[in-house]
């Protein structure tokens, strides 16, 4: 059940579903993990402004590819990375034919990435073999934008695929089901998974729509996460205070109003 489709954001702005929204400590209890995940590094754009790029680590030394489940209408990320830094990008999509541009770097895969396997879905995991076999190293960078399905992945990846990952983006869909009742304990459940191998190095919200709110807490419906492997922040930590938003942060819809990462998920 979302909450925001079934009845609106003033009621949920409101407070007058109580009887069916979480508690506030337990929500409280998310952002304090998100806060102590956080570590101040070092960032690069890679691709254009808006919707086409993202921040990750200055830690691109070594890598050879990229896994980039959902394709848009648009590649400035995987292009980038082909163009500047000779990286390969596997792309992954069923509801299209063919990526947006034709690059010898690219590799298609016209099937979801999702929580089994079969003609049209494949697990992460699965992916991953099938393309370098069983000698992958760790030295991968993952992009994920799969509109909501990005949970289904993350549940089903062992700590030892994600963890063939040296960096991760990953834009989360529908995070305003952490204000129902029953949705917390699995959501901290999919991100304790990650920060078990990953720091958090950026937070940005989506502009695409307004923050939702629920007993006085906010959150971004839709924001992307910024993942660098524990074992590689050495390469990139700078030791410096955090703050949001970054100087290369763009707003991902150009002619909404901008949105920030409310401050409780990100500033102790």
């Amino acid at each position: 059940m979302n909450l925001r489709k079934l009845v609106g954001p003033k009621l949920l702005r409101d407070g007058f579903i109580r009887q069916a929204a979480v508690e506030r400590p337990e929500v409280e209890a998310l952002t304090a993990e998100f806060r102590a995940a956080y570590v101040a590094a070092r960032l690069i754009r890679i691709g254009g402004a808006g919707d086409g790029g993202h921040l990750i680590p200055d830690d691109l030394d070594g890598v050879r590819h990229c896994f980039s489940p959902g394709v848009s209408d648009i590649a400035d990320f995987e292009e980038h990375l082909a163009r500047e830094y000779g990286i390969k990008s596997f792309l992954a999509d069923a509801s299209v034919d063919t990526p947006p541009v034709t690059n010898p770097l690219f590799e298609f895969d016209k099937e979801f990435p999702g929580a089994h396997n079969d003609t049209t879905v494949m697990t992460l995991g699965r992916w991953i073999t099938d393309k370098l076999g069983d000698a992958t190293g760790d030295d991968l960078i993952l992009q994920m934008d799969i509109e909501g399905a990005e949970f289904e992945v993350l549940i089903e990846s062992s700590v030892e695929v994600l963890g063939k990952f040296r960096s991760m983006v990953i834009e989360f869909h529908g995070m305003e089901r952490i204000f129902e009742r029953h949705s917390p304990p699995l959501i901290k459940a999919v991100f304790r998974k990650i920060h078990s191998r990953f720091a958090i190095v950026h937070l940005h919200a989506n502009n695409c729509t307004a923050l939702a709110e629920c007993r006085g807490l906010k959150i971004a419906p839709v924001f992307e996460v910024t993942y660098q492997r524990r074992d590689r922040l050495a390469q990139v930590a700078t030791g410096g205070g955090l703050s949001l938003p970054h100087p290369q942060d763009h707003a991902n819809v150009p002619e909404n109003p901008d949105i920030g990462m409310p401050d409780i998920w990100w500033r102790g």
